[in-house]
């Protein structure tokens, strides 16, 4: 969700908080809700897996979870967001959680899903599988990932668009976590020299820590230096 100031723009800047400048409209609310907390759900589906849920059912919890918040009331969730008590991140685990209580209570598992199936969950459950991962490891580090992932189709959708140009190829493989290819493997691929490589992916990292920063920014409280959440993210990712 990249916020921009402009006349008709949904959102006038990257902040989280302006989900509750739409709350009185249910259509704003649902596209600002889509755009800021949906992205998030790899770490709500950790929470719920780590509470004891089968991955059947804390998909399942997921959705419902997100259908409560686009709910015409959100059963109160949305009322009790407040942008001077802390992060989106913080806010979510807290609300997930006490739906989680919730579900217990009432002994079910709320069916949502369709029968759909996320491409991550056979990835997060060898997450959640690893024997030195914590619970707050995995929040951080699912949580992380989504602003990476979701930075990063933004920057793939600008190339697609035109608006930038070069093999985006290139910047799937550098800019991916994990091992990437040599500048010498990838030049000779994409008969490129290795200066003019460097000069390609020079520019869009630039634009990718943009695209960071800002999604970064519209998840935190207001106050909160947004640096600093990219540096925490960062970390969070590290094997």
């Amino acid at each position: 969700m990249a916020g921009t100031a402009g006349k008709g723009a949904l959102f006038p800047s990257t902040r989280w908080t302006l989900v509750l400048a739409a709350q009185r409209d249910p259509e704003l609310r649902r596209a600002a809700l889509r755009g800021v907390v949906e992205p998030r759900w790899r770490s709500l589906y950790v929470i719920a897996r780590l509470r004891g849920l089968s991955p059947e059912d804390a998909e399942d919890a997921v959705q419902g979870f997100f259908e409560r918040l686009l709910g015409d009331d959100g059963d109160g969730l949305l009322a009790r967001l407040d942008p001077e008590r802390g992060s989106l991140r913080s806010y979510l685990k807290r609300a997930f959680t006490n739906h989680l209580e919730n579900l217990r209570e009432h002994a079910r598992a709320q069916k949502r899903g369709g029968g759909q199936r996320h491409a991550q969950i056979d990835e997060l459950e060898a997450l959640i599988a690893a024997p030195a991962a914590t619970p707050e490891a995995l929040y951080d580090g699912t949580w992380a990932r989504s602003i990476f992932d979701e930075s990063l189709a933004a920057l793939e959708a600008e190339y697609a668009s035109g608006s930038r140009t070069g093999p985006f190829e290139v910047l799937r493989a550098l800019f991916a976590f994990g091992k990437a290819p040599t500048y010498v493997d990838l030049a000779r691929e994409h008969h490129m020299t290795v200066p003019q490589l460097k000069a390609f992916v020079h520019r869009a990292k630039a634009r990718y820590r943009a695209l960071v920063r800002e999604r970064t920014e519209s998840t935190l409280a207001e106050g909160e230096d947004v640096d600093s959440e990219v540096q925490r993210l960062l970390q969070a990712m590290s094997p």
